[in-house]
């Protein structure tokens, strides 16, 4: 899979590359005769599927993901500069990262286009139909997927089916789309991705499992607004498609959780679609380890930003006692990682990090909510077989979708609008990942209990603004109350007396809660489109109403 990926970048460039235009629809059309000569067999249709996985969702996932994923939900902190913009909900339409994100997804969305609607026929009468329309499910799923992240993160957009044809016509002015057209769109691309898509394929690709699954959580998503009158047939649907893929997938969840986040284990049996990165030069790798790791001494480069970074207070309040996920999520006192360092027998967290052999030599500092983020990082490439390398690539995938995701889909979709369930099989799904875990099965489940395991279940994948959209959907108000209610500016200072508990116990630490909590409103829910994208289209403009999509 690994030389698919890098055969397949030199293709993108060549044929699948976008411009940095001052419009997202802005793209280099794929050339006619190019596209002929290259879609000659299976293996040349199935590499340029390939160029999907990876380097397009570089700029989504860099900095935008987990600012929006993440920190507005609360589970991050971090306050420097445009990305602390997120945690503080101070951000605006100028916001750097906004656009990249927007423009990232909208990437994302011209390489499926261009596979979608140049492959076929220029493959036609060379390969079967079979063949043709596995890639088109390929491409569909992650269009589809695409569409969910842009409306979930910014409510109406425009919906881009062929992106050659509209710039040949010179028609890059595109409205928004209401948010019923958008997820009629993601339907219609993830239910044509479940039924093209084979039951397996070699690791990394999406199958038939990972668009019933996202098709899933799909209809979860719309039966959420309780006063749809689609409201319970939806839950039923996520019901019915989430039993599918965890009873007849064959699929199963890793029995340790910290082995999700190792190199070795991409692609294992509960990924269902997967960022797929790989070491060797930026954009190619994920960044996440350069963005999140404490220091130097965990990555052995200078790529380490992460040394302000941590989960929050509110989100450590969160995590029970005995939780055997906690050290995978996030380091703590004591902590100890041996696959981290492990040319000096591991590594161990502590609040402060002092040389051996000079004690005055300062290596880490204490981090202001005392802990720091683990998830996703891996150490150095010494640690690792050389799959980390500098340019911040390191060769971990993303998660976008796992089966644990399926088994609470699954749970929440049997709960629907009723305030708890005791169904057997939705707790036997919401107990196996808690089990895994190391924490104690529960006999009946609320929303809320559903929304605190997920929380914690994918602290720091960046899905969880998801649900809380979601949440938001079921009862705005409570969603809301929610969200202000988070002590996520909770720091901590050293208790500088000359009795002070030594700087490596929690002892030694003074909590410092903020003098007021961060109060989110209901315009903040959606982000806003940036600023250049109104500036070049005006039917982007806040207060613009949304057209409904005329599906062919």
């Amino acid at each position: 899979m690994k030389h698919h990926f890098k055969y397949i970048i030199s293709f993108c460039a060549v044929l699948l590359a976008t411009s940095c235009g001052k419009d997202f629809l802005d793209i280099t059309p794929v050339d006619r005769l190019t596209a002929d000569n290259f879609y000659r067999n299976e293996t040349e249709i199935k590499a340029s599927t390939a160029s999907l996985y990876g380097f397009p969702w570089f700029d989504f996932n860099d900095k935008f993901f987990w600012c929006a994923g993440d920190e507005m939900a609360g589970n991050l902190y971090h306050t420097w500069d445009q990305e602390g913009q997120f945690f503080y909900f101070s951000y605006t339409e100028g916001n750097a990262h906004i656009s990249s994100g927007w423009k990232g997804l909208f990437r994302v969305i011209s390489y499926a286009n261009s596979i979608i609607n140049d492959m076929p026929p220029a493959a036609a009468g060379k390969v079967s139909e079979q063949v043709i329309n596995r890639a088109l499910g390929e491409a569909r799923f992650i269009r589809g997927t695409a569409y969910y992240m842009l409306a979930e993160f910014w409510g109406e957009v425009p919906i881009v089916e062929n992106s050659t044809e509209l710039v040949a016509a010179n028609n890059l002015i595109l409205p928004k789309n209401t948010k019923a057209s958008i997820y009629e769109f993601i339907r219609r691309d993830l239910a044509f991705a479940a039924e093209n898509l084979p039951t397996s394929d070699s690791p990394g690709r999406v199958t038939q499992w990972s668009a019933k699954g996202m098709l899933a959580k799909l209809h979860l998503t719309m039966a959420q607004n309780l006063s749809d009158a689609k409201s319970a047939e939806n839950f039923a649907k996520a019901k019915a498609l989430a039993a599918e893929v965890i009873e007849t997938s064959g699929l199963s969840l890793m029995s340790n959780y910290a082995d999700l986040f190792k190199i070795e284990n991409n692609n294992n049996p509960e990924s269902l679609f997967a960022m797929q990165w790989m070491e060797g030069s930026y954009a190619l790798g994920n960044s996440r380890q350069a963005n999140w790791a404490r220091s130097s001494v965990i990555t052995g480069n200078s790529e380490a930003w992460g040394g302000g970074k941590g989960v929050t207070y509110d989100f450590m309040q969160d995590v029970e006692p005995g939780d055997k996920r906690q050290p995978s999520i996030y380091m703590k006192p004591g902590d100890h990682y041996p696959e981290i360092n492990k040319d000096n027998g591991g590594y161990t967290f502590k609040l402060v990090n002092r040389d051996p052999s000079d004690p005055n030599i300062t290596l880490e500092n204490a981090p202001p909510v005392l802990n720091s983020l683990k998830k996703y990082i891996v150490g150095s490439a010494q640690d690792n077989a050389g799959k980390v390398s500098t340019g911040q690539a390191v060769a971990l995938n993303q998660y976008v979708l796992r089966l644990a995701d399926v088994y609470l889909i699954y749970a929440e979709a049997t709960l629907g609008a009723a305030h708890s369930t005791a169904d057997a099989k939705a707790l036997q799904y919401f107990n196996a990942i808690r089990t895994r875990a190391g924490l104690p099965i529960k006999s009946s489940i609320t929303f809320n209990d559903l929304l605190k395991e997920r929380r914690i279940e994918f602290g720091l994948e960046s899905i969880n603004w998801f649900d809380i959209k979601r949440f938001y959907y079921r009862d705005p108000q409570a969603a809301l109350a929610y969200l202000s209610a988070q002590e996520k500016e909770t720091t901590f200072y050293r208790i500088n007396t000359p009795n002070a508990p030594d700087e490596n116990t929690m002892a030694g630490y003074q909590i410092n809660p903020p003098p007021s909590l961060i109060k989110v409103d209901a315009s903040k829910m959606n982000l806003p489109i940036p600023a250049a994208e109104v500036v070049a289209n005006s039917k982007l403009a806040p207060g613009v109403a949304a057209e409904t999509y005329q599906f062919k």
